[in-house]
């Protein structure tokens, strides 16, 4: 596995913000989607969010309205702002490149999201 540089994330109360933060190698950020995914303690893998790379966003459901994905091109990173949080959002965050055969290489280190009172 290749390696996202990822940070963020943290403690938070509920209905709190965080962001998260995905940086790629260039020509991985240029041809590559990005896809968060979270776990929760127990439980399986869910799929978050994804950016293409032209730009497309994607969200589920249960984020949607909630959570921004966004991306800066000059900086290659691919953000995740997440509002409004809930303590089922509660999990370890992953970012992981998508698309061609190359690109599912990469993934990030994963980040904690606790929201707690």
């Amino acid at each position: 596995q290749e390696q996202l540089e990822q940070s963020g994330g943290g403690l938070v109360q509920p209905g709190g913000s965080l962001r998260l933060s995905c940086t790629a190698p260039r020509y991985i950020s240029d041809t590559c989607a990005i896809h968060w995914y979270r776990q929760a303690a127990g439980k399986q893998r869910e799929w978050v969010s994804s950016i293409a790379t032209y730009g497309s966003l994607e969200y589920a459901d249960s984020v949607k309205g909630r959570f921004t994905c966004s991306k800066d091109e000059a900086k290659a990173t691919v953000y995740l702002q997440m509002n409004s949080l809930k303590p089922e959002d509660t999990g370890m965050y992953s970012c992981h490149a998508g698309g061609q055969p190359y690109c599912l290489r990469y993934q990030g280190q994963g980040t904690q999201v606790t929201v707690s009172s």
